[in-house]
């Protein structure tokens, strides 16, 4: 008897010895399934973000006669940047043979990307999916600096050529092996690559163009906060996706994207509350929403990078500059950026890609992050690439969306004509209307 179950113990861990390799890789390839299907679920969120949210949360901020000009512009925008994602867009950011500048075009029409090639440790489709839902809602943001005056077939044009000519080449430098990639640039969800870029373009679309008529004179305040507080609040869960999902994985840092995007949002919105309070004695509904947006701009780029305290302090930061952006801009300057992108969203960019330099410090006793970029050893060398890649994205989109809003201005007309501009684009561009009141 006794040998006999010194026996079975012997045959039993060589079963279980045996089993060990093929029970590693089944625990591998559950982790590589897990990452995938979250990277899918991100996908889903962050083109979630612009259809319906960001659609929905700019739709309530113009008056009611653009209601659907600027839902229009949001869903045109998505299909074309999917397009040209797929055609071209895609290879010249992540195609390999590339440079610093641009990536290789061995990938265009998705070539060679199957249900069984990879990028990294995720099917290569999953990877295309996700990264095609930042190249839709990145020109889809700059809407809101010209909205309520550009004809549609203007903004089709700019959205397409600024996408494949700022967009791709500065997602390229950063995502997809270029110079500030290998500079030790920290942009984790797109600081640099989408809101200082989108920002920008915006802020030179509003120079371009000019205001509003009767800006500033004649107000003009939202027509449905409703609809725009629903807007913001998908924006805020698609977040979840847009950071969440950069880490690739299923993971800790996921998780830890997901926490401190979180926290900035509500220290973003309290902060700007709390300012209005103080400043007007009463805190306004688009206050709250506008400054929990500021709070999510201004985390993106630091998001797979710093911890919970860092995140809250990045949180209340933006807040504070954001609030006084948008105020100096519109009230001091006089510029119609319509929707306020480029002092929540290229300032925020801005802010956040700097403070990313500073928090990802694992020296800060309880506001340490993850550490510095590789080769990188203080806060001052991280600052430095930080500060390298602000500044050539900024100017590099300037000067190309200048170029392009000159160039379609001449060829096209990027402007309604003024009593056109009087009736609302839903009737004259689209014979529509948002509302039917009979």
């Amino acid at each position: 008897m006794l040998a006999h179950r010194a026996g079975w113990r012997r045959w039993r861990w060589a079963v279980v010895l045996a089993g060990l390799p093929a029970a590693g890789a089944h625990a591998q390839a559950a982790a590589g399934g897990a990452d995938a299907a979250w990277v899918l679920s991100a996908t889903a969120l962050v083109l979630f973000m612009t259809l319906p949210g960001l659609a929905l949360f700019y739709a309530g901020l113009v008056r009611t006669k653009n209601v659907l000009s600027v839902m229009m512009q949001c869903f045109a925008i998505a299909c074309v940047a999917s397009i040209l994602w797929f055609a071209i867009g895609y290879s010249a950011v992540f195609g390999p043979g590339g440079g610093p500048w641009l990536g290789g075009l061995g990938k265009a029409l998705f070539n060679g990307v199957t249900a069984q090639s990879r990028a990294g440790a995720l099917p290569e489709t999953v990877f295309a999916a996700f990264q095609m839902t930042f190249a839709i809602i990145t020109p889809a943001l700059v809407v809101g600096g010209f909205a309520e005056r550009m004809r549609f077939s203007a903004v089709l044009w700019f959205a397409a050529l600024w996408l494949l000519l700022v967009y791709v080449p500065i997602a390229h430098w950063v995502w997809g092996g270029g110079w500030l990639g290998a500079l030790g640039l920290l942009d984790f969800a797109g600081g640099t690559v989408v809101h200082i870029t989108a920002g920008a373009a915006a802020l030179v679309g509003a120079l371009v163009l000019g205001p509003r008529r009767g800006f500033p004179e004649t107000a003009m305040p939202p027509h449905n906060m409703t609809m725009t507080v629903t807007g913001a609040g998908m924006l805020w869960v698609g977040w979840y996706g847009f950071n969440g999902g950069s880490a690739l994985a299923a993971d800790g840092g996921a998780g830890m994207a997901i926490l401190v995007t979180h926290l900035a949002a509500c220290a973003g919105a309290l902060t700007w509350l709390g300012i209005e309070w103080r400043k007007f004695g009463k805190p306004s509904v688009l206050g709250a929403v506008t400054g929990m947006v500021a709070g999510l701009g201004t985390i993106t780029p630091a998001s797979g990078y710093v911890g919970p305290a860092g995140a809250l302090v990045i949180g209340v930061c933006a807040g504070v500059v954001c609030f006084y952006a948008t105020l100096g801009l519109k009230r001091r300057l006089r510029i119609d950026d319509s929707l306020d992108v480029f002092p929540v969203h290229g300032v925020g960019g801005i802010l956040g890609t700097f403070l990313a330099g500073i928090f990802a410090s694992p020296h800060l006793g309880l506001f340490s992050g993850r550490g510095f970029a590789a080769g990188i050893d203080s806060i001052g060398g991280q600052l430095l690439a930080q500060l390298i890649g602000i500044g050539s994205t900024l100017a590099y989109t300037l000067l190309v969306s200048y170029l392009l809003y000159r160039l379609l201005d001449a060829l096209l007309g990027l402007r309604v004509a003024p009593d056109e501009e009087t009736e609302g684009l839903d009737i004259v561009l689209h014979n529509e209307s948002g509302y039917d009141l009979r």
